[in-house]
């Protein structure tokens, strides 16, 4: 299959009086790069939307996110998070603290009941891959200074997405394992369940190519117990699926032939969709990359432009080119 999807699917325009503060100020232009928004997860799933993207903090006191600083910058501020539910532990979900924040869902978990809801009303749903960034760093401008991603914190994001959705509606690598001794050893033997057995499920692929993609998989050879899959590069003993942005990287379609699952974008930074310019998702599709994402499944509500991508007859799923 080759399918289309969100890129931080969460994400709603920045609040607009803070983001005409932060154009007003620019001089490199990379605000433009932000000027996107996404309709409701739900409704992008009930479009034929399968690829899902969030971005996800640790909050482990509560609190740290529920004051954004950039509203500070305008007179009198908006009104956030009316119910409090920033002010709880547990993962957040934004995608620049302080900036960026507006958000379809204060928490992980929140999101992840709402997928769940979702599936079970439509249980026969073409499995949705989901790419879960971790985000920490350094302190921004305001001194807002994520926590850092541990082997601990990873256990408890496991045991978040395992409880919030239920084992019955994962494909986790333990599942595509099965009895080969590698993970890659299973895929290079084709060990992906079918679309039949897949129904009704999720799978998480965890967006990061550093320290926290070590810390994750250390101490789990091959994923055991894991939830997620990482972009392990070929040859690992995790490597499954993989992250590569580019449509026009040449290893894609032999990757795609050899078993891997790969991730790549139709557009970014909004640039695509202020030039009308296709050319990389032309290039993502014959790639044959099975997931292609995109902040334009529908055509740009802040500023003039037609673009979007979709499959013909506007789907957003189809079989992969490189099978016919």
């Amino acid at each position: 299959m080759q399918v289309i999807g969100s890129h931080n699917s969460y994400k709603q325009a920045i609040e607009p009086d803070l983001y005409q503060f932060l154009e007003e100020r620019d001089t490199t232009g990379g605000i433009k790069t932000l000027q996107y928004t996404h309709l409701p997860i739900p409704e992008q799933l009930r479009m034929g939307l399968r690829n899902l993207e969030i971005d996800v903090y640790i909050d482990s006191e509560g609190g740290k996110y529920a004051h954004p600083q950039g509203l500070e910058l305008l007179e009198g501020g908006s009104n956030y998070d009316p119910e409090g539910k920033m002010m709880k532990p547990g993962f957040k979900m934004l995608h620049i603290a302080d900036i960026d924040f507006r958000t379809s869902y204060y928490t992980l978990n929140n999101c992840l009941s709402a997928l769940k809801s979702w599936s079970e009303q439509h249980p026969d749903h073409s499995p949705v891959f989901i790419t879960l960034e971790p985000k920490d760093g350094p302190p921004n401008r305001w001194g807002t200074t994520p926590e850092p991603y541990t082997s601990t914190a990873f256990d408890d994001l496991d045991k978040e997405i395992r409880d919030g959705l239920g084992e019955e509606h994962l494909i986790t690598p333990d599942m595509v394992r099965g009895p080969y001794e590698t993970l890659e050893e299973a895929v290079s033997a084709g060990n992906w369940p079918g679309l039949v057995e897949a129904q009704g499920k999720f799978m998480f692929i965890l967006d990061n190519d550093g320290d926290k993609k070590e810390i994750y998989r250390q101490g789990h050879p091959s994923l055991q117990n894991r939830v997620l899959f990482i972009n392990a590069s070929q040859g690992s003993p995790e490597a499954a699926a993989m992250i590569i942005n580019d449509p026009h990287d040449s290893r894609i379609p032999d990757l795609v032939k050899e078993g891997y699952i790969i991730r790549t974008r139709a557009d970014a930074g909004t640039l695509q969709a202020r030039n009308n310019d296709y050319s990389d998702f032309e290039a993502a599709k014959q790639s044959g990359a099975q997931i292609i994402t995109t902040d334009y499944y529908v055509p740009s509500t802040l500023f003039a432009s037609d673009y979007h991508v979709s499959f013909e007859n506007d789907q957003f799923e189809r079989p992969n080119p490189i099978f016919k």
